[in-house]
């Protein structure tokens, strides 16, 4: 925040961003603004004349997506302040929507705002010292009010809340006209179809609609950062590749809440438990990655596959082979696809606790110990 005169937190709804900008905002001056009530909308009337009024102190804003024209307003009090000699953190910008809101900003406040994505909770900030604390979060998922509850039927009913109010409200708001029924079934359909490609014109004729309407349904969904699209290695490689994007439900609670998956249990006996770690342990290590690293999956025709691709600075390409075993065993295809993107670490995530190499210099751990390993390029 000492490096740009906006910074915007996004996140789904219930993450946290409130609660963090709260604590943000008891260590100095600041004004919060809560883009939900009547009455704060009321303040911002004329808001180019209420903002100059309290331009000594942290602005902190939220739900800005639902007043768009509120970054042109901003970008003109920035550029006052600038040439009047004054700078540091002025505004703290709270959003729930990432794509409309990345652009809309971006357009009028390039080069005066910087954007930080807050995920759910991850292995690392919850007390894991035993595989049931690990379990709890890949059951119930990163939002704290489902990790936090008092069993594993408040969480899922928390949940179930959480969905219909997205379905219910947020969507309508936003100005999509989508039937909550139809985008729930699509939704369900996703998560069957978890850390895979989608043909949408299959899904379109189980929804009575045609293959581009699901993919702008799709694209809601992502937008809402509730739905992940994990696009493939495009390095030219020599070799027939899968094109198609993979998709994964980002929260893991949500996932089990749409499958009626209700317990630890319940999870071990569902088809869904190899997807449902993978997207998991995805969604943890793209919490702790330098924003700077890009990431990708491979797959060729012929099968050979890489979980998840890491492109870090210079010409470091981790490959990432993810397995819910304790004892996990790992195909040629991995490591002939590793030689095809030429990986210069290879990495196996499995269910275990400890870290031991393998043939082929692999290097096998847990999900706890691949984060502190991420962590550290910090």
């Amino acid at each position: 925040m000492g490096h740009t005169p906006a910074v915007t937190l996004l996140g789904t709804r219930q993450v946290g961003k409130t609660t963090l900008a709260q604590s943000i905002a008891e260590s100095r001056t600041a004004l919060y603004l809560d883009l939900e009530s009547p009455e704060d909308l009321l303040k911002l009337s004329d808001p180019s004349a209420f903002l100059s009024l309290h331009g000594d102190k942290l602005v902190i804003i939220d739900e800005i997506q639902r007043v768009p024209d509120l970054f042109m307003v901003l970008r003109g009090l920035i550029d006052k302040n600038r040439r009047a000699g004054r700078k540091g953190e002025q505004y703290l910008l709270l959003g729930s929507a990432s794509m409309d809101l990345l652009r809309q900003s971006s357009e009028s406040l390039a080069g005066r705002i910087s954007y930080i994505e807050l995920a759910g909770l991850n292995l690392l900030e919850v007390p894991a010292t035993t595989s049931k604390d690990r379990q709890k979060l890949w059951l119930r998922g990163g939002f704290p009010e489902s990790y936090l509850a008092e069993s594993d039927a408040l969480a899922m009913t928390w949940l179930e809340n959480l969905i219909r109010t997205y379905l219910e409200r947020d969507v309508p708001q936003m100005g999509f006209r989508v039937p909550a029924m139809r985008l729930r079934r699509l939704w369900t359909m996703l998560a069957h179809l978890q850390g895979e490609s989608v043909n949408f014109s299959k899904l379109g004729a189980n929804l009575e609609v045609d293959g581009k309407t699901v993919s702008s349904y799709i694209d809601i969904l992502v937008d809402l950062l509730l739905v992940r699209r994990l696009e493939p290695w495009h390095v030219n490689v020599k070799k027939r590749l899968v094109k198609s994007p993979h998709f994964y439900i980002r929260d893991s609670g949500i996932l089990h809440r749409l499958l009626g998956i209700a317990d630890y249990n319940s999870l071990l006996s569902n088809p869904v438990l190899g997807k449902s770690w993978e997207g998991f342990v995805i969604e943890n290590i793209l919490s702790v990655l330098p924003n700077q690293v890009e990431v990708y999956f491979y797959r060729t025709a012929a099968g050979a596959e890489i979980d998840l691709l890491l492109k870090l600075s210079g010409k470091e390409l981790w490959a990432i082979e993810i397995k819910t075993s304790v004892a996990p065993k790992i195909k040629q295809g991995f490591h002939l696809a590793c030689k095809d993107v030429k990986a210069t670490r290879k990495y196996v995530i499995y269910g275990g606790g400890d870290e031991f190499p393998i043939a082929k210099d692999t290097t096998v751990l847990s999900l706890k110990g691949m984060l502190v390993k991420l962590q550290a390029l910090s």
